[in-house]
Order: structure tokens, then C-alpha cells, then sequence
């Protein structure tokens, strides 16, 4: 099954920018620029506390931890950032679909 799909300036737009967006992050997270983790307590901030949670929950993102005992919990900011982008194109193209 063959399937076209035609996008606007807007979602090329959209997508243009998450692509610049994560290569930026990749580059800046590789060169040492920003750190590659995030602390849980980062992310509930950046990102929204019920989202990470459920992100967690869904095995979108995984939790890490250094140390059995008082080390903080890390997540991988390539992942995350990864995951909303895709939940951000899936909205996107989901309501292109409802338009049409």
C-alpha cells in the first residue's frame, strides 16, 4: 500500500525546524557544549512533569541511574527531545489528516 503524503509550507516548515533543532542539540551534546544528561528534576521542568511521567511509563524514555543509592535519576537529552518532536509531528500530521 502506497501512501502520498503532501505537506504544507507550515509542516515543512515545522519540520525543518525540529530537524536544525535536534542537530544542534546532537552537535552542542558531542562537543561538550551542554551535557548529554538531564536530571529528572530538569526534565519535569523543561518538558512537563505529567509528560516525562508518562513517557517514562509508555518505555518512550528510559531512566538511569550511576549509583544504587543517593545518585540522581538521568535522562538522555537526545532521547527525550527526540520523543517530543515525534509527539509534536505526530499532532501535526494528525490534524493535516482531519483538514483533508
Amino acid at each position: 500500500m502506497n501512501t502520498i503524503l503532501t505537506v504544507n509550507m507550515y509542516q515543512l516548515k515545522i519540520l525543518i525546524e525540529i530537524a536544525a533543532k535536534m542537530g544542534a542539540t546532537m552537535a552542542f551534546t558531542e562537543s561538550g557544549h551542554i551535557r548529554r544528561y538531564l536530571k529528572k528534576s530538569e526534565a519535569f521542568k523543561m518538558y512537563g512533569r505529567k509528560n516525562v511521567e508518562e513517557w517514562i511509563r509508555a518505555g518512550l524514555i528510559v531512566l538511569r541511574k550511576d549509583g544504587n543509592f543517593s545518585a540522581a535519576w538521568r535522562i538522555d537529552r537526545l532521547e527525550i527531545e527526540s520523543v517530543k518532536s515525534a509527539k509534536e509531528l505526530i499532532v501535526l500530521f494528525t490534524n493535516q489528516n482531519k483538514a483533508c
